[in-house]
């Protein structure tokens, strides 16, 4: 279904009974909700699921010059309140995970619980309201920004190309993958398959507030999450990881209901990624067995 948030239409995707409790994916940047169809079929069993397509991303309207935290932030509770019509538990990947976190923060109100996969918490270090960003000074050292690079470049090139999904996801096999090895090696091969479809539809320019360090922080680093929340943090040792468990465990000493878990041997990729994805889910749906109830199979 297409929303309006302001003068932008935005993608949701509804699964499940309407009926259900609602649940919230966000995926990461240049990417879009088609990332988390592995997990549909589970978590429908349960809840009404949305997936979102943040603005410049799958098939939401572009928005040249609006890719920054509020937009973002905005987008999700245009589809909380738009769609489920209710309070959700909300769960995101990366910049969706900030988006999560933000959520917990300020409009805590919206969500019932917050699960983050491998967020931009921040800088390592001592915490404080300078350290909590999201951009270049976050990523300085990180694996991502030469592929943000990569990806700047060539998607506006793939897009004009005409290649298909499929013909771009056997090449994304053999391509180097930022924590090491190819994709093909390490992702599931339906995450080659969402991460060409994304690569064909995003607007190449979500990335330039990222890479120029000038988008706008999405959290305050002295306000704790208001509602029970999981941050899932990659392995700190992988040159593609993002969120930092001391960060992690600075947010976990202000909040009242939050936990974080760092998966070994995970890369940013985290639910993609052949070794890691059982892992995320099981931490995912234990939390949200044990702050929202009635089990998950």
């Amino acid at each position: 279904m297409r929303i309006r948030n302001g003068s932008i239409e935005l993608h949701v995707a509804d699964d499940g009974d309407p009926s259900a409790p609602p649940i919230l994916l966000l995926h990461g940047i240049t990417s879009f909700g088609g990332t988390w169809d592995w997990i549909v079929p589970t978590l429908a069993e349960r809840f009404r699921v949305l997936r979102l397509d943040f603005r410049g991303h799958g098939a939401s309207d572009r928005a040249p010059g609006e890719y920054g935290a509020m937009g973002y932030a905005s987008d999700a509770v245009a589809a909380i309140e738009q769609v489920a019509g209710q309070p959700c538990v909300v769960m995101g990947h990366s910049l969706g995970g900030a988006t999560a976190a933000a959520l917990a923060q300020r409009h805590h109100d919206l969500v019932v619980a917050a699960v983050m996969e491998d967020p931009p918490l921040g800088r390592a270090g001592t915490p404080g309201p300078s350290d909590v960003a999201d951009g270049a000074p976050v990523l300085e050292g990180n694996s991502l920004l030469e592929s943000f690079r990569t990806i700047r470049e060539s998607a506006p090139r793939l897009q004009a190309s005409g290649i298909t999904v499929e013909v771009l996801a056997g090449l994304l096999a053999a391509a180097p993958a930022a924590a090491g090895g190819t994709f093909g090696e390490l992702l599931h091969p339906d995450a080659l398959a969402a991460m060409a479809g994304s690569l064909l539809t995003v607007d190449a320019s979500v990335l330039d507030p990222v890479m120029s360090g000038t988008i706008v922080s999405f959290l305050d680093a002295d306000a704790p999450f208001q509602v029970p929340s999981l941050i899932v943090c990659a392995d700190p040792s992988k040159p593609d990881a993002v969120a930092d468990p001391s960060l992690a465990q600075h947010f976990v000493d202000i909040s009242p209901a939050t936990e974080f878990v760092v998966l070994s041997g995970a890369g940013h990729l985290v639910h993609d990624e052949l070794a890691s994805r059982d892992r995320f889910r099981s931490a995912a749906l234990g939390f949200m067995d044990r702050v929202v109830g009635d089990g998950i199979d």
